[in-house]
């Protein structure tokens, strides 16, 4: 049995899988609240007495680098080693996986359901894929064809600098910069970054801020999903409206960059846990009018295919990981009873 997990700043999603059915089928699947537990240790310790069933080996993402098996979260107070985790949980093997990277080795295996497409485009096939994700944070990732199969590879592109696009976004610029130094991507084109986008707006008088709307964003521990519930409601508030519009210029910015630099013609996957709730919002235009605005190379962009990601790819891709990872290791383990004596073994004929 395998332990597949997908490790968010915000929320933690457990699921049990049985190889025999695949990654897709989970015997079990819980949601935990990150902030809630001290480490990911007891995280897993309790999905597992809630499930009462055994497990040998576990697979997770994470939302930040992951370096010889040592990852420290990037939203997230936890510091995590492969080798001490299978130690403290009596596993036999522990992996820890990027996040982007979990859901870009998931992207070859989505279905047509898993997806909604904004821009239809020409996929060339076998060119390489890519992905951002705005989640808590922004995570990009992105695919490249070995000659047999697609090779996923992380990224912390999401902590780049932020290019201003035009003279709102320069002042947009300005005030995050006077309040944070560094101006990331991360810091306009996030969970966590929205609401410098709304603070910005509201300050330079994009339009008025209603009473109601901030007694209850004083009062939020997140205010994130506020806005966004704002702008999305029938009539949406005008300056949270805003707020998403230039989110998601600066998205499609962003989107566009990162297609440029892995020439990524073979598509672009919106994942993460924002793109899904503001499809309204991306495919009226504004993204892919950001997306292709690169000059010269308007064209080539405006013929990529850019769809969301709509299920739970990044879990979808820890169970595909771990589950090869069994897999590989019971090829090159075989069994004594069907392995051939070594005087019997044919000789290689290379």
């Amino acid at each position: 049995m395998l332990i597949a997990g997908d490790i968010g700043g915000t929320k933690t999603l457990l699921a049990l899988y049985d190889p025999k059915a695949g990654p897709r089928k989970p015997i079990a699947q819980a949601e935990f609240h990150s902030a809630d537990y001290k480490t990911l240790d007891d995280v897993v310790r309790a999905f597992i007495k809630q499930t009462d069933r055994p497990a040998e080996a576990a697979c997770f993402d994470v939302a930040g680098p992951v370096i010889d098996g040592h990852a420290r979260l990037t939203n997230l107070p936890w510091v995590l080693d492969e080798a001490e985790m299978q130690q403290s949980l009596g596993l036999k093997r522990v992996t820890l996986l990027n996040d982007l990277k979990a859901v870009a080795y998931a992207v070859p295996h989505l279905l047509p359901e898993d997806v909604h497409v904004i821009n239809q485009g020409q996929e060339d096939r076998q060119a390489p894929i890519a992905v951002i994700a705005p989640g808590t944070g922004l995570g990009e990732a992105f695919l490249i064809w070995d000659g047999g199969k697609y090779i996923a590879c992380s990224s912390e592109g999401g902590h780049g600098d932020f290019g201003p696009a035009d003279a709102t976004q320069a002042a947009l610029w300005r005030h995050v910069a006077d309040r944070h130094g560094h101006v990331a991507y991360e810091r306009v084109c996030s969970g966590s970054g929205l609401p410098n986008i709304y603070e910005f707006l509201r300050e330079t008088g994009h339009a008025p801020e209603s009473a109601l709307l901030a007694a209850t964003l004083s009062a939020a521990a997140d205010r994130t999903p506020i806005i966004m519930q704002a702008a999305l409601r029938h009539p949406p508030d005008p300056l949270c409206a805003a707020t998403v519009d230039l989110f998601v210029a600066i998205l499609g910015a962003e989107a566009g960059n990162l297609a440029l630099k892995v020439l990524a013609t073979g598509g672009i996957y919106l994942g993460g846990g924002i793109p899904p709730r503001i499809l309204s919002h991306l495919s009226g235009g504004r993204f892919m009018q950001a997306f292709a605005n690169k000059g010269r190379f308007a064209e080539l962009l405006g013929k990529v295919p850019v769809k969301v990601i709509t299920n739970q790819a990044a879990l979808l891709g820890t169970a595909l990981f771990g589950l090869d990872q069994i897999s590989a290791l019971e090829r090159a383990t075989p069994s004594s009873q069907t392995a051939p004596p070594s005087h019997q073994k044919k000789r290689s004929h290379r």
